[in-house]
């Protein structure tokens, strides 16, 4: 079983190799990693785990009931919270389908600016 710390490095390991993806962890902030200045990635203090953007609410309902991921309390139910024993490909694809799905909606503007993503 994986702490939240591992969980927590993984994570971080993950988002600091996507282009354009900055780590916040100002006073008045959840740590949770941003591009463009909106959020994708987020840990909690009160529930261990980090929440991740799904692409439909239908797709966070499937793994909520699957016992992949759990609700992310205080998201919208597009939003899923992965526990700190998550399978590590599943937490590298389901942040880095958060990523991509946070940076396509990001202004036109804003994401000419990012680097380019390989692979996506």
């Amino acid at each position: 079983m994986r702490t939240a710390s591992l969980l927590r490095e993984s994570v971080d390991a993950i988002c600091a190799e996507l282009p354009g993806a900055e780590l916040a962890l100002a006073e008045d902030e959840i740590p949770s990693w941003k591009v463009g200045g909106k959020m994708f990635a987020c840990f909690g203090h009160k529930y261990p785990g980090v929440a991740v953007k799904c692409d439909t609410v239908e797709t966070a309902t499937m793994l909520i009931e699957a016992g992949v991921a759990e609700r992310a309390p205080y998201f919208h139910k597009s939003w899923v919270r992965l526990p700190d024993d998550a399978a590590p490909d599943e937490v590298t694809h389901r942040v880095t389908t958060s990523y991509d799905l946070i940076r396509a909606k990001l202004p036109k503007s804003v994401r000419d600016g990012l680097p380019s993503r390989k692979g996506a």
